[in-house]
């Protein structure tokens, strides 16, 4: 019998982070190769059966500009001399694709120059144009630049996604495109909720960055009447807060700093916790939407969930009876919510996590990626 079937298409998957280690852009991956022939250019090592991975070479940057033609406002030069993009432009260069979905705001311009038959998607990850509005030097000099990359070619793309609702409207209102939102969401796990200890295990995993407000998690805890231990999962990503918060952590009891877990080991190493925990000040534009992957991690692992008033994160704890909204993100309006909360409010809120990590979970959430590429190839979608 001779098979009629078409050909798959071809997508591409362009993305200038170590791919491996990236839980947006594996999702990616892993939804797209069940449809399309996938190949994917990322920095690093990267092997799945049957894809092709374009290496880009280590240590390659992909935000790092050259500040005289910035200062002059040659942006199109200024962005053509990016490291990563020389390297990418150069080693796609006559490559054919029928679809190339780009990974955050500089990785666009590369896709549209490819052409791809039936267009580009550009999944954006942050708002990359007020990312560090907070400096001002950064505001006067390098915020122009973004924004000449988001106007010019990131709102000629076919379609686009982003990561909360707050980033898909603020495109929007400047750039005048649209994204839809594919969260932050972990693969569904199946566990089961823990019994709640005694004392209440809080847990925190994350990047170790000063800007985290981790601090005030232990200082929470050290200030707090209830009985409570609190682990934290840190990336060494500013060694010597790292050395700070270690150093404050031995002077409250209860509190231990570990080493990172990989992330296929996480969410099973946060299920033996009662209640994840963040308070992440509003420092800029991407912190105060943010909707970060650790707060779908703790909803994977059956936890409660306490975090401070970050609007998208306060909504889905809201919706869902995940957990509670701190007042504030300092010490205080964590000491002060640590303090009210029973063993059977946790028992509660496990219980709302486990009920919510289906619909909550990357198989559901990723769904407008699916969508976006049968759309763009023709497909029913």
């Amino acid at each position: 019998m001779n098979d009629h079937r078409p050909p798959r298409k071809h997508v591409l998957i362009l993305s200038f982070s170590p791919i491996a280690g990236d839980a947006r852009v594996l999702k990616q991956v892993d939804l797209l190769r069940r449809e399309y022939d996938v190949t994917t250019c990322g920095i690093g090592e990267f092997d799945r059966e049957g894809l092709e991975h374009i290496r880009i070479p280590d240590g390659l940057a992909a935000r790092e500009l050259d500040g005289r033609r910035i200062t002059l406002r040659q942006y199109r030069a200024a962005y053509r001399r990016i490291p990563a993009v020389e390297w990418t432009r150069r080693a796609l260069a006559g490559r054919t694709f029928d679809v190339v979905l780009a990974n955050d705001v500089e990785s666009v311009p590369v896709a549209l120059e490819l052409r791809p038959a039936d267009g580009v998607h550009a999944d954006l990850h942050e708002y990359v144009s007020r990312l560090h509005e907070e400096n001002p030097a950064w505001n006067r000099r390098i915020r122009p630049f973004w924004e000449w990359v988001c106007r010019r070619y990131v709102a000629r793309a076919s379609s686009w996604t982003t990561v909360s609702d707050g980033l898909a409207r603020e495109y929007e209102r400047e750039f005048g495109f649209r994204p839809e939102v594919v969260t932050n969401a972990a693969p569904y796990a199946a566990l089961s909720p823990q019994p709640v200890a005694s004392p209440v295990r809080l847990v925190h995993s994350g990047v170790c960055l000063r800007n985290r407000n981790l601090i005030a998690l232990i200082d929470a805890v050290d200030r707090s009447s209830a009985a409570l231990t609190l682990d934290l999962y840190l990336t060494p990503n500013d060694p010597a807060h790292l050395a700070e918060l270690r150093a404050r952590a031995a002077d409250v009891e209860g509190v231990e700093v570990r080493d990172p877990v990989p992330y296929a080991d996480l969410v099973a190493t946060l299920n033996a916790y009662d209640v994840g925990v963040f308070a992440g000040p509003p420092v800029n534009f991407n912190a105060e939407w943010a909707l970060p992957n650790k707060l779908f991690d703790f909803i994977q692992a059956r936890l409660g969930i306490i975090v401070g008033p970050s609007v998208e994160m306060a909504a889905y704890v809201d919706r869902y009876g995940l957990g509670r909204v701190t007042s504030d993100f300092d010490a205080d309006a964590l000491a002060a919510t640590f303090d009210t909360v029973t063993a059977a409010d946790v028992a509660a809120w496990k219980g709302k996590s486990d009920a919510a990590a289906e619909p909550l979970s990357a198989e559901r959430q990723s769904a407008p990626w699916a969508t976006a590429i049968r759309r763009l190839t023709g497909a029913s979608a």
